[in-house]
């Protein structure tokens, strides 16, 4: 029989507890320190050297705040080390910059370490978001692609998409409208792209619900329509009527006369300003605010009656086009243009478009030709031949590809058309008989609404449509209710930006002036000795400027000289002037006598007396 086994002897003998030279606290954790920080921060930005150029560019975007946001950030550094290099201290005592200088060669370590926590922060918080958005973008815009060199996507018609590639739900959008009686139409989207206004310009305007492709709303007014567009969403509509503009809702219930708007062309409504913008016949630009009903501004343009008006997405600036062939570009707090552009010498701009990112704008003339301009340089980069007529329609879609209807065609060029010039187009579609009025991109769907002299056409362009929806954005909700239409409707009155916020750059709105008083009064004077000295200078070349040329010898040197001594005062020149007249009114004096005594010898008896 074995005898028991302690435990106590076969047990291994107990860990010496270590002891604590700092005190009972110092093992509670306290987060990570400044050292695990900088580790971390090295690590990640290891990582993002490794990531390919596109998603690195991604999470910089999320890193900055946006695009530009970088190079603003950068240059505001570089603003505030070049202020404290040339620091203006002369206000100050010896003690005071003694003390500064001290501060300057002591850096605050407590300031530096939150700092580095905050960065480090910010750098994940980047990383997640870029994953965050791959994640849930599950799906692309993808454009229509060969199986080799022989084939090609023009060739492909609406007809063989709807028998043969697309879907039934997706092929249902393919459809034509015939509505001669009341053509030409216009036909514009609503932000979400739920529904569509069809403008007849005989009187008739109707609203279609594009998802069920149901006639929502119809009505005639009795007279010409030149426009119609959506206000803020669905459910509130403006008409450009023969004399002044009408206001309609969901169900062409009048609902407002803009009395102040007369003999309208083109509108246009920025959403984020709840702004309406019209243009006519009196080439009057007018702003209308329609939360509020105020009118915000007028400006007169100066160049003549005006039909083709359009806003630039990125910073909500107008683009107008004139019969000069001019383009010029307004803002509501300028009462003159911003910039000026000859776009189309001796020809009228027929059409505008521009692209979501504000970079490009293209123009449509009369002398056939469709031009691609690159706002950030005001410069031509290429131009398109278009056949049958001017281009009366221009569109860019979300993705970037461009649409021109000219004559009965519409061609569509590929997003990468407006960086380089090439040779084919992406598609094309013909409506044989009927002449372009219009083309408008559907937003968040691959669609085209085309507004021509026989009614409303609709096609499929794969590719054109933004796949994703942003839900912040408001009223691009194709499927909210009447409670999330209101909603949105508060938040977007609460959010309405001011009109004076509307400039070329907008992200120069809101930015904060880095220098001291002193550095900001000297830039002031700075710019106002720069233009002293330009307009002395002008001053001396128009002195320096060569006397034009005078023929039958007035270009002799006596006459130069009369002429320039013709309005100099002289005071000897005075004295003469003035003896001259006292000699004058003497003579006159003198023979006023003499005339006077001899009538007075040769009257009678009885009239001597008169005298």
């Amino acid at each position: 029989m074995s005898e028991p086994t302690s435990l106590s002897s076969n047990s291994s003998p107990p860990a010496k507890k270590q002891k604590d030279l700092h005190g009972g606290t110092t093992n509670i954790s306290r987060g990570k320190s400044h050292t695990d920080h900088l580790q971390r921060r090295k690590q990640i930005k290891q990582n993002l050297a490794a990531l390919p150029s596109h998603q690195r560019a991604q999470v910089l975007s999320h890193y900055h705040g946006g695009g530009r946001s970088g190079e603003l950030h950068s240059t505001r550094l570089r603003n505030l080390r070049q202020d404290d290099k040339n620091a203006d201290m002369s206000n100050l005592s010896s003690l005071q910059a003694r003390n500064l200088s001290n501060r300057r060669l002591k850096p605050n370590m407590a300031l530096q370490r939150q700092m580095s926590r905050r960065e480090t922060k910010r750098l994940e918080n980047a990383m997640s978001a870029a994953d965050a958005e791959d994640i849930l973008h599950t799906h692309t815009a993808g454009l229509v692609e060969v199986d080799n060199d022989m084939e090609k996507t023009v060739q492909l018609t609406q007809r063989q998409l709807k028998n043969e590639h697309l879907e039934e739900q997706v092929a249902r959008n393919i459809y034509d409208l015939e509505l001669g009686d009341y053509g030409p139409y216009k036909m514009n989207y609503d932000r979400s792209g739920r529904y569509s206004i069809l403008a007849g310009q005989r009187g008739h305007v109707s609203i279609i619900d594009q998802h069920s492709l149901a006639l929502k709303t119809e009505f005639f007014v009795q007279e010409k329509v030149r426009d119609a567009i959506f206000l803020h969403n669905g459910s509130m509509m403006a008409v450009a009527q023969e004399k002044n503009v009408y206001v309609y809702d969901e169900e062409g219930v009048e609902v407002h006369r803009l009395d102040g708007h007369r003999r309208v062309f083109g509108m246009e409504f920025l959403p984020y300003h709840w702004l309406l913008a019209t243009v006519g016949h009196g080439g009057m630009l007018q702003y209308q605010d329609t939360s509020t009903g105020a009118l915000v501004s007028q400006h007169r343009t100066k160049l003549g009656p005006c039909g083709v008006i359009r806003q630039n997405p990125f910073n909500a600036v107008l683009h107008l086009g004139h019969t000069s062939g001019a383009v010029t570009l307004w803002s509501p707090s300028s009462s003159e243009y911003l910039v000026k552009l000859l776009c189309h010498k001796g020809n009228p701009v027929t059409s505008i478009a521009m692209d979501r990112s504000g970079r490009y704008m293209v123009t449509g003339g009369g002398d056939s030709k469709v031009k691609v301009w690159d706002l950030r340089m005001y410069k031509e980069t290429h131009s398109y031949n278009t056949f049958g007529g001017p281009p009366t329609g221009l569109d860019i879609s979300q993705t970037g590809i461009l649409g021109v209807a000219h004559g009965c065609h519409t061609t569509f060029w590929k997003p990468e058309a407006l960086k380089v010039k090439m040779s084919q187009p992406y598609m094309k579609h013909d409506v044989n008989g009927k002449s372009m009025e219009s083309l408008r991109f559907r937003p968040f769907e691959d669609v085209v609404g085309i507004g021509h002299s026989g009614g409303i056409s609709s096609i499929v362009i794969p590719g054109s449509g933004e796949p994703n929806l942003d839900s912040m954005e408001h009223f691009t909700n194709p499927y909210m209710d009447t409670k999330q239409r209101r909603e949105a409707e508060v938040r977007s009155l609460l959010e309405k930006l001011s009109p004076d916020m509307i400039a070329l750059d907008p992200d120069a709105i809101g930015s904060i002036e880095e220098s001291n008083l002193i550095q900001r009064r000297q830039r002031m004077r700075d710019v106002a000795e720069e233009a002293d000295a330009r307009k002395t200078a002008e001053k001396e070349a128009a002195k320096d400027k060569r006397e034009k040329k005078r023929m039958r010898g007035r270009s002799k040197i006596a006459k130069k000289l009369a002429r320039k001594q013709k309005n100099v005062i002289d005071e000897n020149v005075e004295k003469l002037k003035e003896q001259r007249e006292k000699e004058k009114m003497e003579r006159q004096r003198a023979r006023g006598e003499e005339e006077g005594g001899s009538d007075v010898e040769e009257a009678p008896a009885a009239l001597k007396r008169f005298f």
